[in-house]
């Protein structure tokens, strides 16, 4: 289900050393998703100005979308589908505990 995936969504990471941890996502390309502290990565940097020394700045670094799935509030995976509701316009739920619960309307890009 990662083509539902966008910026903004809750993710829960399903592999790697960061399994288990919750966040949300703040970019997407075509295979990778960058999320808010989730994979973090120190680089060494000189300063830009004349003062001695360096500068070590922590970063996220994009994981591979395979590597995410959607979470609900509660951090626990979930699987979306796809619906049209009474407007006729389509929507992402998912079940919980046999309730329907909506996600998300899906609009067009203009």
């Amino acid at each position: 289900m990662s083509k539902w995936i966008k910026k903004g969504d809750k993710v829960l990471v399903i592999a790697g050393n960061e399994k288990g941890k919750t966040g949300d996502v703040i970019s997407r390309d075509a295979d990778r998703v960058l999320v808010q502290g989730i994979n973090i990565r120190k680089k060494h940097a000189k300063r830009k100005t004349k003062a001695p020394g360096a500068e070590i700045l922590e970063m996220e670094v994009p994981v591979h979308i395979s590597n995410v799935s959607l979470c609900n509030n509660d951090g626990k995976a979930i699987k979306v589908k796809v619906r049209q509701n009474q407007a006729g316009a389509k929507e992402l739920y998912y079940l919980d505990g046999g309730k329907e619960v909506s996600f998300r309307s899906l609009s067009k890009k203009s």
